[in-house]
């Protein structure tokens, strides 16, 4: 029996591009449910989604919650033996589904990662995630051409989500994505989490969709760096980060990525939003380190930190 499907897609605003999503899943080959979450949009998009897609779930948060707790809420609105998490600025093709989630057919896969496209479909946004020994985390590929999407370095440690498919059992059993994390790096701590789970990871080279890019937070705001620091001092406390024998390198890659900041910004939001998420995982247990295999160890001092430049000058939700 195929397995049943649900495509939970988080959306504030831009009803454009959401409708453009959800024409191109109506064209998929497999069937799949959709569940679409308001996340406290003020642009009419609820409305419109009631009105011309009266086939798809819609759930609304009443306000923006971020981005766990609206795809949390979505995936348990479903059912479905395999969850995928979809941006609306992501453009599938007809196959994209039955593709992606072909892989879960192997009982010990957990997660799926998709191959999204730069506008254009030359070159490569992101194969899934990569993390370094730091566990700081990178779109794997990006910037290749599309032929080099089946590379096996760096190290595949789990899906991105903007678009990345799931065993139900395996998101329930490590709780589904945090939601202390508002927003950024929140699909690298679930990814890290199946790891250590034992679940594992795979990537899909044909599953490949086009991602089109937003700016829910604005290219570089203070929001967006201030929201991207919560995260990282959440996970550098939650992980453990600063003992053990990558703390020095920790360290100096912290100091030098919050004092480019500063010099570019002239602001302390990365810093301030680093302090913050370090506080907020004070109350909470510390997580093992992930298996070896799930890092990719020949990711330099100096590579990271052009990995992370670029993830930074790029980052947009």
């Amino acid at each position: 029996m195929p397995c049943t499907i649900d495509v939970v897609i988080p959306v504030l605003n831009r009803y454009d591009l959401t409708e453009r999503c959800l024409s191109l899943l109506s064209e998929q080959t497999v069937a799949h449910r959709v569940i679409v979450v308001d996340d406290g949009s003020t642009d009419g998009t609820l409305e419109r989604l009631r009105e011309d897609w009266p086939g798809v779930s819609v759930v609304s948060l009443g306000a923006n919650h971020g981005f766990p707790r609206a795809c949390n809420r979505g995936v348990g609105e479903g059912e479905g033996e395999i969850v995928v998490l979809l941006n609306n600025d992501v453009e599938c093709p007809p196959d994209f589904l039955d593709r992606l989630t072909s892989p879960l057919r192997d009982q010990a896969v957990g997660s799926v990662a998709a191959l999204l496209l730069q506008p254009g479909g030359e070159r490569i946004d992101g194969v899934g995630l990569s993390a370094d020994v730091t566990l700081a985390g990178f779109p794997r590929l990006r910037g290749k051409p599309r032929t080099a999407a089946e590379e096996a370095y760096p190290v595949l440690t789990g899906p991105a989500g903007a678009a990345g498919a799931y065993r139900r059992t395996a998101w329930e059993e490590v709780g589904g994505l945090d939601e202390a994390i508002f927003a950024y790096m929140e699909d690298l701590d679930l990814a890290l989490r199946l790891r250590i789970a034992g679940w594992r990871s795979v990537a899909a080279p044909a599953a490949a969709g086009v991602h089109l890019g937003s700016a829910t937070y604005g290219h570089r705001s203070a929001g967006q760096r201030r929201h991207g620091g919560f995260a990282r001092g959440y996970l550098l406390r939650r992980y453990g980060l600063l003992r053990g024998r990558y703390a020095p390198r920790v360290l100096c890659t912290e100091a030098i990525v919050v004092l480019g900041d500063l010099t570019i910004s002239h602001d302390l939001a990365a810093l301030r939003g680093r302090v913050a998420g370090w506080r907020a995982a004070r109350a909470q247990p510390r997580l093992p380190r992930p298996p070896a295999k799930a890092i990719e160890a020949g990711i330099g001092l100096r590579e990271s930190l052009t990995l992370r430049r670029e993830v930074y000058a790029r980052a947009t939700r």
